[in-house]
């Protein structure tokens, strides 16, 4: 971009759009909501600049998507052990959420917790690792508090009570309120829906935009899905940089195929070897001594029944 471009971005900036009325005290202007290209003093003036500026508001708004969507997130969309504050791993299985506190806690940290029960010999009362609430005996007590914090509007609690439901109209109600509150699993199963119209009506632009949502969220399947939409289209481009993202976050899947990518020259020896290595760094993040003898202690009581 040259100088005289940069200057006028800048004079466009400090000007309304249409009028070319200038900011100043008693004048404040309003940033499109759009892109972020022009400024207006109103609404009317917007109105009326809407057919010059159409265009190449477009184009801006789908440049700031994709720098939006190939940004690579700073870890999944698990998150951290809110105990150990280790990533949580990929693997839901390793995971336990606790219907008191809606706290997703790694198998470690539950294990130490019940550790700790056994050795004080059944005088410890057994309560959640985390908030620290008695576990409930009865199934009464737990359907109490996981409607508890439904009602509270907590939104991993939402998203796990759409997942129990049978019926799928219940189950998008209950999704799209967690979504609407920022759940990224959420959308990853509100795409679905609307992928194969389960619950509501196809609709492939809403099924990519809550793909594109979940995977900005830092959900390595949805990441995953996405790139494989672009494949399908030819897109190979934007699919590699799909994979790479989601092998970034500890995704194998992704791995897999940006081998076989490399193979094919789409992806060149340094971008796979920096990939490898992010990928098993993701990978080593998640595992500790502690999660390592849980993961002893299941295989044993497998083992034994």
């Amino acid at each position: 971009m040259s100088v005289d471009d940069c200057e006028a971005g800048v004079m466009m900036m400090m000007c309304c759009a249409s009028c070319g009325i200038a900011e100043a005290d008693e004048v404040k202007l309003k940033e499109c909501a759009t892109c972020d290209l022009v400024r207006y003093c109103s609404n009317e003036c917007q109105e009326n600049h809407a057919s010059q500026h159409k265009e190449a508001c477009k184009k801006r708004a789908v440049e700031l998507r994709d720098e939006l969507l190939f940004n690579q997130p700073e870890g999944t969309h698990h998150g951290d052990c809110p105990i150990c504050c280790l990533p949580l791993p990929l693997d839901p299985t390793k995971s336990i959420m606790h219907q008191c506190c809606s706290k997703v806690v790694c198998l470690g940290c539950d294990y130490a917790n019940d550790f700790r029960i056994y050795e004080g010999g059944g005088k410890l009362e057994h309560r959640c690792p985390f908030c620290r609430e008695p576990v409930p005996s009865k199934i009464e007590e737990c359907d109490k508090q996981r409607m508890k914090r439904i009602e509270a509007n907590d939104p991993v609690a939402l998203c796990e009570e759409g997942v129990k439901q049978a019926d799928c109209s219940s189950a998008f109600d209950y999704f799209t309120r967690a979504a609407e509150l920022g759940d990224v699993e959420a959308h990853n199963s509100l795409s679905c829906m609307y992928r194969d119209g389960h619950g509501v009506e196809k609709d492939r632009g809403k099924a990519i935009y809550h793909l594109e949502e979940a995977a900005i969220g830092g959900h390595p399947d949805a990441r995953f899905n996405l790139g494989c939409e672009e494949d399908e289209s030819g897109n190979i481009e934007r699919a590699v940089k799909h994979y790479i993202i989601s092998a970034n976050l500890g995704d194998d899947e992704s791995i897999k195929l940006l081998i076989g990518y490399f193979k094919e020259g789409f992806v060149s020896k340094e971008e796979l070897t920096a990939v490898l290595r992010a990928h098993q760094a993701a990978v080593d993040a998640t595992k500790s001594p502690q999660r390592e003898a849980a993961e002893e202690y299941r295989r044993k009581m497998k083992s034994s029944k």
